[in-house]
């Protein structure tokens, strides 16, 4: 009798790769279509003039919130998780989060000033966590854990998550420059749904493990949960209203609460009784990954709050008279990625067993990524609008590799050192070390100024390249420690 793992391997049917491959492709592209969308325009939103459609935010604490925004996005991959083990199973709860996403962007859309930012972004943040860790997770189902097309298959879905933050990002930053900031965030809207549409009719491509629920939670301790989660409410809303947690420190506060989360939860993953001698040996690998994930997108995150603002304040952006908005600049990676993914992905193919290590791997992303920054170096110093573009567009070339280096890799380790009693939150703990890095990048966005760029830029790509470096020196004791797995 066939079993599960051999259908998997025989199954070519998209480009080499399972079926399901496809859907999933298309639905985390509308998804990022309508996320990488609104970030984009987001910041300028926050900050710009009243007059100019803004809410007229300093600028540090508009960076704060996209920073401390974007972690909350995937600080909850750990309730998306949670719900996909123990409650609905990765399938539906993906289904389910999708709608709230375009809850979110339709309420971005509508409702008008600090309404339209606190349900909307509450609601894309809450959303967005739930899709992505359990996408990622169904994508790993879909292989062998010897299969050698995973971490080529996982860059194909990378490629699908790039195409859609592309067309996202230039279609919300045009309807935002010529009409106004809500029909940027309405456009989202149009692409999620377009995303839930295509997944819906794609469903049943993605077999029965998509729709296990791995650990199922006794029915007995569904009321226990469900006062936990009004008592955490009740907490949220006591320290907003007091003013405990406000805009100026909200990526700072969502760095303590993840990092104090990714204790907790390599704890509990690692003292459960659930696990074997040799799964416990392999979550102890990922915790240097960890940290080397969270700071390569310490620095790569700020695409959306560092790197934003110097193309609004610093970059020359004029086109033959035409003035390029700003949101189009950060564009450039997903082509970047959309030609180089294919590239890679068939790279790691063709050296299977000859291709570098996972930690190696790491190491270069991280190391590459604290270059990219070093690269803004010859650049500083100026004043206004001089920086060239086609120098920026070189920089965001070096952020596209040390990526590709990186980040679907990570999204592939996680799949393949999770125990088999946290499957979904094994993947949840990578997206806290995005998380992580997302938050620090609205923290470190504080210390930014043009006045200041040569010391800012060289500091933290000093820092980025020295951990890469350190990676790379306990390589072989990681490997050691992930039991056979590359």
């Amino acid at each position: 009798m066939e079993t599960a793992s051999t259908e998997a391997n025989r199954d070519t049917r998209f480009f080499g790769h399972p079926r399901g491959l496809a859907n999933l492709f298309g639905v985390e592209m509308w998804e990022r279509f309508s996320y990488y969308g609104m970030l984009g325009i987001l910041p300028l939103y926050l900050y710009y003039a009243v007059a100019d459609g803004g809410l007229a935010m300093s600028k540090a604490t508009a960076l704060s919130i996209v920073g401390g925004y974007g972690g909350l996005v995937y600080l909850s991959t750990i309730a998306g998780a949670w719900v996909a083990d123990r409650l609905l199973g990765p399938d539906r709860t993906l289904f389910y989060s999708a709608i709230l996403i375009m809850i979110g962007h339709v309420s971005l859309a509508v409702l008008p000033g600090y309404a339209g930012i606190g349900v909307g972004l509450a609601c894309v943040a809450l959303g967005s966590g739930g899709l992505k860790g359990n996408a990622t997770a169904v994508v790993g189902t879909l292989y062998s854990e010897e299969d050698q097309r995973r971490d080529a298959g996982f860059t194909l879905f990378y490629m699908g998550i790039n195409l859609g933050a592309f067309v996202g990002q230039i279609l919300t930053g045009l309807a935002q420059k010529e009409v106004g900031f809500h029909l940027g965030f309405g456009l989202a809207a149009v692409g999620m749904a377009l995303g839930l549409i295509q997944y819906t009719l794609g469903r049943k491509n993605l077999g029965e493990k998509a729709r296990e629920v791995p650990n199922p939670l006794p029915s007995s301790r569904l009321p226990l949960v469900g006062v936990g989660v009004l008592a955490l409410a009740a907490v949220i809303a006591v320290l907003v209203l007091s003013g405990v947690i406000t805009a100026a420190n909200l990526s700072d506060v969502t760095v303590w609460v993840v990092g104090v989360a990714s204790v907790a939860y390599f704890a509990v993953i690692l003292t459960s009784r659930k696990i074997t001698a040799v799964e416990r040996s392999r979550v102890l690998s990922f915790i240097p990954m960890y940290i080397a994930s969270a700071a390569f997108f310490a620095l790569y995150q700020q695409q959306f709050t560092v790197v934003t603002v110097y193309s609004d304040e610093r970059l020359d952006r004029d086109l033959f008279g035409w003035e390029m908005p700003v949101s189009w600049v950060n564009s450039v990676i997903p082509v970047f990625i959309i030609v180089l993914a294919p590239v890679f992905a068939t790279m790691w193919t063709k050296l299977g067993q000859r291709q570098p290590s996972t930690p190696i791997k790491f190491a270069l992303g991280t190391a590459l990524m604290g270059v990219a920054f070093l690269l803004f170096l010859p650049m500083a110093g100026g004043t206004g609008n001089t920086s060239p573009v086609l120098a920026l567009v070189g920089i965001l070339l070096v952020f596209t590799l040390a990526e590709l280096l990186l980040s679907p890799v990570g999204l592939s380790l996680s799949t393949k050192l999770a125990p088999k009693a946290f499957r979904t939150q094994m993947v949840a703990l990578n997206f806290l070390s995005v998380s992580l890095g997302t938050a620090l990048s609205g923290s470190l966005a504080e210390y930014y100024s043009p006045d200041s760029e040569g010391s800012y830029f060289g500091i933290v790509g000093a820092v980025a390249v020295v951990i890469g470096a350190l990676i790379a020196l306990l390589a072989p004791f990681i490997r050691k420690l992930m039991r056979g797995v590359r």
